[in-house]
This record gives C-alpha cells, sequence and structure tokens, in this order.
C-alpha cells in the first residue's frame, strides 16, 4: 500500500546527471553555449530516462527528479527554452517517452526546488527569482506528468504570520500550472504541521508530511495526528498522500538529528503508516539501497515475506 520514492541520484547504478555554470558559458558565444546546454540536456534527459527504467525494475514507486535537469534555464543572461537548443526537438521527444512510461509503470512523479525557492520573502527579487524557478519547473512537470512540485514556507523574519501572508499574496498570483502541482512542506527549523495546516486548508495546498522534520521541530500533534491531518488536505483534493521519511546519522539524542543516515532505522517507521495508500520519499544517502531495504524492512514488519 505504501509507495516508496527515491530522491533524484543513485548510488550504485551507473545513471548521471550533468551541469555547468554561468561562469563557464559566460565566457563562450551564445552558439557555443547552445550547444554545450543542448548535449547537457539531452544526456539529463536520456538518463532520467534510464532513472524510471532502473527504479521500476527495481520495484521503486516514485522519483523525484532533480531540480537542475536543465540547468540555467532561467539564468537571466543565459536562459534558454527547449525549442532553441539544437537537440530541442529530440528532447523533448524523451520527456514525452518518460511521461508514458511513469504513467504505464504507476511511477509518481516529483520536484523538490532548492532552498532558494522562497515564496514569503520580503525581497521582491527573492520572490521574482522564486516565481521564475517554479514556472521553469512547472513545464517540466507537465512534460513528464509530475503532479508535485513541493516547497518549505521560508523563513519567519521575525513575524511568522506575517510571512505567510506574503506567501498567501504571491500564491493566489502564481499560474495555475504552478498552483495545481504546488506543495507545502513542515521543515525542522522553522514551521511546524501544526503552524502549515491552517494555511493549507485555507487555500487548498496538500501538506507534504516530513515525519524527520516533525522530531526535530516538533508541535503539540502527534505523529498520527499530524500524519492524519496532512492526509486530509491530499484527500479533499482527491489526490494520493505524499510524505517524507528519513533518520538521524547520528541517531536520537546524540549530537545533531538532523544531518540524514545512509538507510532509515525500523524504529522511525511511523506504525500508523503502514497500512495507509500513500507515497514515502525516502531521504536516506544510500539513495536506491535505502529505499529497497525498507521496502523489505515494512514487508517483514507487515508479514509479507
Amino acid at each position: 500500500m505504501l509507495r516508496f520514492g527515491l530522491c533524484c541520484l543513485f548510488k550504485e547504478e551507473a545513471i548521471t546527471f550533468r551541469t555547468t555554470t554561468a561562469k563557464v558559458l559566460l565566457i563562450v558565444p551564445r552558439d557555443r553555449q547552445l550547444l554545450k546546454l543542448s548535449e547537457i540536456c539531452l544526456h539529463n534527459a536520456l538518463n532520467l530516462k534510464l532513472s524510471l527504467e532502473t527504479v521500476q525494475r527495481l520495484g521503486i514507486g516514485a522519483f523525484r527528479i532533480m531540480s537542475p535537469l536543465f540547468p540555467r534555464m532561467t539564468h537571466p543572461e543565459i536562459g534558454y527554452s527547449l525549442n532553441i537548443l539544437p537537440d530541442g526537438e529530440t528532447i523533448s521527444s524523451i520527456l514525452e517517452a518518460c511521461r508514458l512510461f511513469a504513467a504505464d509503470q504507476q511511477i509518481r512523479l516529483s520536484f523538490h526546488p532548492d532552498q532558494f525557492v522562497v515564496l514569503s520573502s520580503p525581497h521582491p527579487a527573492v520572490v521574482a527569482n522564486s516565481i521564475k524557478e517554479l514556472q521553469y519547473q512547472a513545464m517540466l512537470a507537465k512534460m513528464v506528468g509530475a503532479d508535485v512540485i513541493n516547497i518549505h514556507a521560508g523563513g519567519v523574519y521575525g513575524d511568522k504570520q506575517a510571512a505567510l501572508l506574503r506567501f498567501s499574496d504571491i500564491y493566489n498570483c502564481l499560474p495555475e500550472s504552478v498552483r495545481s502541482r504546488l506543495t507545502l512542506e513542515n521543515d525542522d527549523v522553522s514551521y511546524t504541521p501544526e503552524d502549515l495546516l491552517p494555511f493549507c486548508k485555507e487555500h487548498s495546498i496538500p501538506l507534504v508530511y516530513d515525519v524527520h522534520h516533525h522530531r526535530c521541530n516538533p508541535d503539540n500533534l502527534t505523529v498520527e495526528e499530524a500524519t492524519e491531518q496532512a492526509g486530509a488536505t491530499w484527500k479533499s483534493l482527491g489526490r494520493e498522500q505524499h510524505c517524507h521519511i528519513s533518520s538521524p546519522k547520528a541517531g536520537w539524542g546524540s549530537g545533531s538529528p538532523r544531518p540524514h543516515a545512509d538507510f532509515i532505522d525500523q524504529g522511525d517507521i511511523p506504525e500508523c503508516w503502514l497500512n495507509r495508500v500513500m507515497t514515502v520519499d525516502v531521504e536516506a544517502k544510500a539513495k536506491e539501497l535505502a529505499v529497497v531495504k525498507l521496502r523489505e524492512d515494512v514487508c517483514v514488519i507487515l508479514g509479507l515475506s
């Protein structure tokens, strides 16, 4: 009943994604920029397809696509669109193949933009760049059939409610392609599930419940209550709940609990999750090895193997 998800990269599988920097690109003419970017985007599109084939082979039911799949696409000087790349048509056809494969194999796809995407920021330039990045990811999400673009609420800036009000104003102005996929996640420092649930209900935004973050940054809700109430934000929209799990590298009670461990400790699996229909992204350093092990551990717990 649980659909376990891999986050972006692989530990042992021969799958790689390339990137580049603005500094490298800015020293060459535009035609050479586009040629290099086209080569990288083609490579990454092919490896996305390989990623989906690999998670299907491994029995993994969801995949988080790396944000910079097409690097520097929103850069103010280097920005580009697929239709101006030499391999643009081929890249688009590969993404369509990814969409069809994921749909056929029931692999759920998502995006999780980097921390610089902050809609609650008091700085207009930060918000403008954030919107641009979300539009880019929504474009990709539509092409590959991803239904989740997950972000954090951002900073508190001395007034949590004022920050959420700014978020609300920006959210209402976002294009439908972004709003229909946008989700919020509780974090391990600033915003708890209890902080975000009223906001999510008011705006019909699903809450991605991160149980590790909740344990690092607790509130008045139990794990069971937070799971159920977060699930209701998905159920009201007729969508499958999405959660995150990880374990602390140093364990609980010895050092900071925030860094992620290689694998998921069985004791960190919420019992109330075991019989729920939902997607669980596994945020662990051992990547696909951790996802496969967690799936096997849960099968043992449930007496299925």
